[in-house]
C-alpha cells in the first residue's frame, strides 16, 4: 500500500468525487467540479489530499479569512459565499477548514489526522494565527431530549459521550470556541447545532508584534560574587566591569549580579546604627546605577543590577534594576522583606508586580525571599513571562536551600526558565553582611525537552566564578501545547485564582 499526502489538483476530481458520493452516502451535497477548481485557483496550497495507490480518497479544503475583516461566527454558507468563496484572502490571519473527509473503506488508517497534521504545518509555515472550523455534532439528536448541546459537549470532552466528529476533533488538539446554531439547516442529527473549533499556532508572529518574540535562543551570564571590600567607589565599578567585560565576550544576553551586591561599600559606616548605615549606601544607588547602565549600552548586555537600597519618600526599599542594552531603565522593588531586613533596617516592601519586555523575550524580576511567594511568578507567568530572575543573598545552606527549591518549584509551575545569583565569601567590617552562602543555577520545567533534572546549569557552591548557559524559548512554547502534563493550561479556573488586588 502506497500512501501519500499531497495538495490536490484539478486532473483528481473524478477519484474525489466517487469517494465524496460514498462518504456523504446520499448526507449532504458533493463539491461541484467548478467549486474545488475555484478553490485550486484561489488556495492550492490548502487544498490537500490522501492518495492510496493512485486514487484520491480522502480530502480537506480550506480557505484563507481575515479575522479582522470576517465574522469567523457566521454560518457556514456564509463563509463559502455559497461556493463563491468571495471571503478568502491572501492577507488574513486564519485558516479555515472547510471540509474534510474520508472514503469509509479506508477509515481505519487515521487518514483523518494525516490531513490535520497536513494542515497544522501548512498553517505554521504560512505564519497563519489559528486553524478554524465549524464541526458538527452528528451523534447529538440521541441526547437532544435530555440535555443541551453545552452540556453534550462537556460530556464528549469527558469521553462520557462519544461523537465521531467532535472526539476527533478534540483529539486533534482543538477547543471548542463556541457554540453555533443554524451552521447546517439540513444537519437534523446534529439538530442545527455545531462547535466552532479553534487551533492556535503557538509559532505564530503579527506584523507588528512585542520585541519579545525576535529570538529563540537566550544566553544568560550569572555573576557568583566573591564579597571583598573596596577602597573606593571607582574599585567598586572596575570589579562590575571585569565581569560585564568578562561575560559579554561570550555573546550573553542578560548579566546578573546577586542581591545587595553593593553592602562591601557600606564599610565606611559600619560604626553607624544599621538603619543609618543602609541609608547612606542608598546615597550611592543613583550613581551606581547610572555607571551600570553605562556598561549595558557599551558592552551591549542587558544586566540585572542584583539589588540596592534606595531611599524614596522617606521609605527604604530593596530595589533591583534592569538596565537595558538600548538604554532603557526598569526597576523592580522586593515585595516580601525579610524579618531582619525589617529589624535592622526597617525596610519596606514594593507594591507594583510586571513583567518586562526585553529584546529577548519577557521576563520577570523577583528578589531573594520573594521566591518563596508562589502567587508572585504565577502572576507574572500569566502576563507572559518566559524568565524569572531571582538575584539573592544568604548566610547560611539552610536560607539558600530555601531559595533554590522554590525557585526549582516556579520553574515546573510556570512553565519558565529561573536563574537564581548570590555572593560568596566573608565580609568583615560591615554588620548583618558578615558571612555569604551561594551556588548560582539555571532551572527549567521538567520534561522531555530539557534536562532530566530540570536544572540547565549550576554553578560551584561557594567559590567566586560565573555561570553561562542557553535556553531556548521555543521549547517553552512547544512546552505550553505538547509538554507531557499542562500545568498552565490545566489550572481550575472554575475552582480557585490568583490575582492582583492592585
Amino acid at each position: 500500500m502506497d500512501i501519500q499526502v499531497r495538495n490536490l489538483t484539478k486532473k483528481d476530481y473524478v477519484d474525489l468525487k466517487k469517494s465524496m458520493e460514498q462518504a456523504y452516502d446520499g448526507v449532504g451535497e458533493t463539491w461541484s467540479k467548478e467549486n474545488i477548481q475555484d478553490l485550486i485557483d484561489l488556495f492550492p496550497e490548502g487544498q490537500l489530499c490522501v492518495e492510496i495507490d493512485g486514487h484520491v480518497v480522502a480530502c480537506a479544503l480550506s480557505i484563507i479569512l481575515n479575522s479582522k475583516k470576517n465574522n469567523i461566527y457566521d454560518s457556514y454558507y456564509e463563509i463559502i459565499d455559497d461556493g463563491k468563496f468571495s471571503k478568502h484572502s491572501d492577507e488574513g490571519d486564519t485558516l479555515y477548514g472547510i471540509e474534510v473527509f474520508v472514503h469509509p473503506n479506508h477509515r481505519a488508517l487515521r487518514l483523518g489526522r494525516r490531513l490535520y497534521d497536513a494542515r497544522k504545518e501548512l498553517c505554521e509555515q504560512m505564519n497563519l494565527k489559528c486553524i478554524v472550523a465549524g464541526g458538527r455534532i452528528p451523534n447529538y439528536h440521541n441526547y437532544a431530549d435530555k440535555m443541551s448541546p453545552r452540556v453534550y459537549i462537556e460530556k464528549v470532552k469527558r469521553k462520557e459521550i462519544y461523537d465521531p466528529t467532535l472526539t476527533f476533533q478534540l483529539s486533534n488538539d482543538f477547543h471548542v470556541k463556541k457554540i453555533l446554531k443554524h451552521y447546517l439547516p439540513e444537519d437534523a442529527e446534529s439538530m442545527e447545532f455545531a462547535t466552532l473549533l479553534e487551533w492556535n499556532n503557538i509559532y505564530y508572529e503579527a506584523d507588528t508584534r512585542s520585541i519579545s518574540t525576535t529570538k529563540q535562543t537566550i544566553r544568560l551570564g550569572l555573576v557568583q560574587w566573591q564579597m571583598r571590600l573596596f577602597d573606593n567607589l571607582e574599585a567598586f565599578y572596575d570589579q562590575i566591569e571585569f565581569f560585564v567585560d568578562t561575560v559579554s565576550d561570550y555573546g550573553t544576553d542578560f548579566i546578573m549580579f546577586p542581591e545587595f551586591f553593593n553592602t562591601p561599600l557600606m564599610s565606611p559606616y559600619n560604626d553607624l546604627p544599621e538603619r543609618l548605615a543602609m541609608e547612606r549606601l542608598a546615597q550611592h544607588t543613583s550613581e551606581i546605577i547610572d555607571r551600570i547602565q553605562q556598561f549595558a549600552v557599551s558592552y551591549n548586555v542587558n544586566i540585572i543590577a542584583g539589588s540596592m537600597p534606595l531611599m524614596e519618600n522617606k521609605k527604604l526599599y530593596n530595589v533591583s534594576y534592569l538596565c537595558h542594552r538600548n538604554g532603557k531603565l526598569d526597576e523592580f522593588k522586593k515585595i516580601h522583606i525579610t524579618p531582619n531586613e525589617f529589624k535592622y533596617y526597617g525596610m519596606v516592601g514594593g507594591s507594583e508586580v510586571k513583567v518586562f519586555d526585553t529584546d529577548c523575550g519577557k521576563v520577570g524580576l523577583l528578589i531573594c525571599y520573594d521566591v518563596e511567594f508562589p502567587e508572585l511568578s504565577r502572576i507574572l507567568a500569566d502576563q507572559g513571562m518566559q524568565i524569572l530572575f531571582v538575584p539573592f543573598m544568604t548566610d547560611t545552606q539552610n536560607g539558600y536551600i530555601r531559595v533554590r527549591t522554590c525557585a526549582q518549584a516556579r520553574a515546573i509551575e510556570n512553565e519558565c526558565y529561573v536563574a537564581i545569583a548570590g555572593s560568596v565569601g566573608n565580609l568583615p567590617r560591615v554588620n548583618n553582611m558578615d558571612i555569604q552562602y551561594s551556588q548560582s543555577a539555571v532551572f527549567t520545567p521538567s520534561d522531555f525537552a530539557f534536562p532530566n533534572n530540570a536544572i540547565k546549569a549550576e554553578a560551584t557552591p561557594n567559590a567566586e566564578m560565573v555561570l553561562i548557559a542557553d535556553v531556548d524559548l521555543y521549547a517553552l512554547r512547544d512546552l505550553h501545547e505538547y509538554g507531557t502534563v499542562k500545568v498552565k493550561k490545566d489550572r481550575r479556573k472554575d475552582l480557585y485564582e490568583v490575582k492582583l488586588l492592585k
